[in-house]
């Protein structure tokens, strides 16, 4: 029996409650309705009373965990919400301690939260980019979501809802590689 798939989603709000973790949570909790997986919650806000280290050796170990979650997980989900055109800049400073090499072939799925419609391309102009760095697979369907799209922290625009469901399940082909990979290399060490 293979073990469930490590998913690990990043919120990049600075508060508490936040839409980005808002978002994260509702795009893990459709992964999960179609994968066996372990959810985990990384909020960067928590974090950020802790994170200001310019090197990670200096990072306490709250943090420390939250890095070795996300180079250790099977499945990302990131999301953030959009500061000045991009992403904020705790977003950027977490991911600069993550592991050049550890993302290669993750998949990942991007989303991002914002005022208005007119930062929706935040998600292939700066995310992307990013992530393209850590050679990760960016899935094909970005998720972006206005405050209008919320209600009491929870998604209530119906074209939202189907546009999140639909970028999942464009998402499950190539989280069926990362199954079938993660299977290949349990094979490879009982055989050894």
């Amino acid at each position: 029996m293979t073990r469930p798939l490590r998913l690990v989603a990043v919120s990049g709000g600075l508060q508490r409650p936040s839409k980005a973790a808002a978002l994260a949570e509702h795009l893990m909790d459709l992964i999960a309705d179609e994968v066996l997986c372990e959810q985990r919650l990384v909020e960067l806000g928590q974090l950020a009373p802790h994170a200001g280290a310019t090197w990670r050796s200096h990072l306490p170990e709250t943090v420390e965990r939250e890095l070795a979650a996300v180079e250790q997980a099977d499945i990302l989900v990131v999301a953030t919400p959009v500061f000045r055109g991009a992403y904020t800049g705790l977003f950027k400073h977490f991911f600069d301690f993550i592991h050049q090499d550890a993302l290669i072939d993750k998949p990942v799925l991007l989303a991002a939260t914002g005022g208005s419609e007119r930062h929706a391309l935040m998600i292939d102009h700066q995310l992307r980019p990013l992530f393209s760095f850590f050679q990760a697979r960016t899935l094909p369907l970005g998720v972006y979501a206005t405050d209008q799209d919320f209600l009491d922290y929870r998604l209530h625009n119906e074209a939202l809802i189907q546009r999140a469901t639909l970028a999942v399940q464009r998402a499950l082909p190539l989280i069926g590689l990362t199954r079938h990979a993660q299977s290949a290399t349990a094979e490879e060490v009982v055989a050894a």
